[in-house]
């Protein structure tokens, strides 16, 4: 429709006063993907208790399953992609046999020639008022952020048009929403949180990717070496979590679908959990290597100061195990839980101890063979409770002395091509989450939380 203003009008609203940039498109791209994860992992974390709103084009760049849950959301897209993303399309985040309720919903809108194909994205909080967005032509391009509420008002204007001229239903839900957060608070201190935090994502990536002849074992790393591990490691993993989280959108949008023939509906439904999946084992991995960063003294004093809450460890087992037995079931295995009645609640870190549990089931079943049985129990061991993994085939397992070291935080056994955390990374994790990891080899792993 003619008069529509454009996203490329808001993008220039949010550059306006910005000194021109002098970027590449890979590097300002690297730092479009830090500056997702610096926002929605630094300053999106009590976004569960606010709510609020995103616009976004031209796809979904929020993922993180505990942000969507409570952010309602429009989102500009391709006319090609109009056959996945529906106007009523839902987005249901994170894994629907975790529990997640239904939340995040976006509504998908059509994208003009004129709109551009730049990222963009506006968040809006009670406490956190945001707009991020790539701009500028080859050889000038950049990222910016902005926080002051002057630009985002004029830029929110500009999209409550947008709204209005192509779905005056749409612009009406804009508007309701906006006005049930009531008062923004606008933090100065946003700019000042953001920034360092994004150089540090920054600085942890290699700047150059180069190979590296493998160390022989008594060519032990230097600290520098290791560092630049850690920070390729780092960067690869974000850069394969964040794909395969536009993907499971794609998919779980494509779902809900009715014209879809069960033989499609079953494979979307197998590569919706083999994302799942593989999005919680790089996160995983992700947080280890972080972890490895921070010397012992730090991660000694990080520790006695992690939230630990309250947590029922065997409801949230229960509540997991289904989904633990469909990913055993696509490697030939079968899951057995045994949990003692009337356990008490545990003290861990509960946002991430869901997924340090289903990684740590992973990495114990990587090497058994098809046909064994995995059996997981918990019980009271005097004022802890342990969690203990063993299997009907401990026996035969592959040789656990060909676990080859591949970094600091990785090992690899040559004989099934397996990829896993290190012992020592794994043990890092749960001491993180309030537990203590002991592996035993042929006895299988066990686990001691403190109850509370």
């Amino acid at each position: 429709m003619n008069g529509e203003p454009s996203l490329d009008a808001v993008r220039a609203c949010l550059r306006d006063g910005v000194p021109a940039g002098g970027g590449d498109d890979d590097s300002i791209r690297r730092q479009w993907w830090a500056a997702l994860a610096t926002l929605q992992d630094d300053l999106l974390q009590d976004v569960a208790n606010d709510g609020g709103l995103w616009l976004a084009s031209p796809l979904p760049a929020l993922y993180e399953p505990l942000v969507l849950q409570r952010l309602q959301g429009w989102v500009w897209t391709p006319e090609r992609v109009g056959g996945l993303l529906t106007p009523q399309a839902a987005l249901l985040p994170g894994t629907p046999d975790t529990g997640a309720t239904e939340g995040g919903r976006f509504r998908r809108l059509p994208l003009r020639p004129a709109d551009g194909t730049d990222p963009l994205l506006v968040v809006i909080t009670p406490g956190v008022q945001v707009g991020l967005c790539l701009a500028g032509s080859a050889g000038e391009r950049q990222l910016v952020v902005r926080f002051d509420p002057v630009v985002l008002t004029q830029a929110l204007a500009l999209l409550n048009e947008r709204l209005e001229l192509s779905d005056p239903g749409e612009a009406s839900r804009f508007r309701q929403r906006m006005q049930a957060l009531g008062p923004l608070h606008s933090d100065p201190a946003l700019g000042v949180r953001f920034w360092p935090r994004l150089a540090d994502r920054l600085a942890a990536i290699a700047p150059s990717v180069t190979l590296q002849p493998v160390l022989q074992a008594h060519q032990p790393a230097s600290p520098e070496q290791r560092g630049d591990e850690l920070g390729l490691l780092e960067a690869l993993t974000h850069e394969v979590r964040t794909p395969l989280a536009t993907i499971r959108t794609l998919i779980r949008s494509l779902l809900r679908r009715t014209d879809l023939s069960l033989v499609v509906r079953e494979r979307l439904e197998q590569i919706d959990s083999e994302c799942s999946e593989q999005i919680d084992r790089f996160g995983l991995i992700f947080l280890a290597a972080e972890l490895q960063r921070q010397p012992a003294e730090t991660e000694e004093i990080k520790e006695r100061s992690a939230q630990l809450a309250r947590t029922d460890l065997s409801a949230l087992i229960l509540q997991l195990s289904e989904l633990w037995q469909r990913q055993l079931e696509r490697r030939g295995l079968r899951l057995q839980v045994v949990i003692s009645p009337d356990l008490p609640s545990v003290l861990s870190d509960p946002a991430r101890l869901e997924t340090t549990l289903g990684g740590l089931i992973d990495r114990f079943s990587r090497g058994l063979p098809s046909g064994s049985r995995v059996r997981l129990s918990l019980r009271p061991a005097g004022s802890r409770l342990k969690l203990q993994l063993n299997s009907s085939a401990s026996s035969s397992e592959p040789d656990k002395g060909q676990q080859r070291a591949v970094g600091p935080v990785l090992s690899w056994n040559p004989a099934t091509g397996s990829l896993q955390l290190s012992r020592q990374a794994t043990q890092r994790l749960f001491r993180r989450l309030g537990g203590r990891l002991t592996d035993r080899g042929d006895q299988g792993l066990t686990v001691f939380f403190p109850v509370c």
